[in-house]
């Protein structure tokens, strides 16, 4: 067995003393995984380029997308207080009673502007004559309300009113609503600009 190594020892000193190219020395496999290795690092980062490269176009085209102006679904804090401050005032203008009327005009007018503001003048004046003749009452609660568009200083609502309406003696009864409702920022609070019903 030494007598086998020998051989072997003399060939690699041979090579050592020479003038034998090193390369001839190394294993044929090593070679080839050198230049693997090179590949293998340029493949990833053209991978990675790529990837970078789609991930960009892929952001840029959903920044411009109509729903990414939508900040309903984006800005939970915002849509929180206009679905607040529209709730509130919708309790405030549809609730009233015989002897507040003129407390609920004056609070419509701090909550509504635009053709809101125009329509609730038009109907009040039509129901002030009916409240006083027949003592009637009206108690509005907002059951469900959402933000359907939020962006900049508008927003659109959907809104689920339940109604409580009272005449002097007779039993009150009880009816369900549904309102789009557009509203605007005014001076850091949302006040109504328009009112449907749907």
């Amino acid at each position: 067995m030494s007598a086998g190594l020998k051989p072997q020892r003399a060939a690699a000193s041979d090579a050592v003393d020479g003038d034998v190219d090193t390369k001839v020395a190394l294993p044929a496999g090593r070679l080839r995984g050198g230049r693997g290795g090179r590949t293998l690092v340029a493949l990833v980062l053209a991978a990675l380029l790529l990837t970078g490269g789609t991930l960009l176009v892929l952001t840029d085209r959903t920044a411009n997308t109509p729903g990414a102006a939508n900040q309903a679904l984006t800005d939970g804090e915002r849509t929180r207080r206009v679905i607040a401050d529209v709730s509130d005032a919708l309790a405030v203008v549809f609730t009233y009673t015989p002897h507040d009327l003129a407390t609920t005009e004056r609070r419509a007018r701090d909550v509504l502007r635009g053709q809101a503001a125009k329509d609730y003048r038009a109907l009040f004046g039509k129901l002030r004559r009916q409240v006083g003749k027949q003592q009637l009452s009206l108690t509005t609660q907002v059951v469900r309300a959402g933000a359907v568009e939020l962006s900049g200083d508008g927003a659109r609502l959907l809104v689920f009113l339940d109604q409580r309406a009272k005449r002097k003696g007779a039993r009150a009864t009880t009816a369900a609503a549904q309102l789009s409702v557009t509203a605007r920022l005014d001076d850091g609070h949302w006040t109504i600009t328009d009112i449907t019903a749907r």
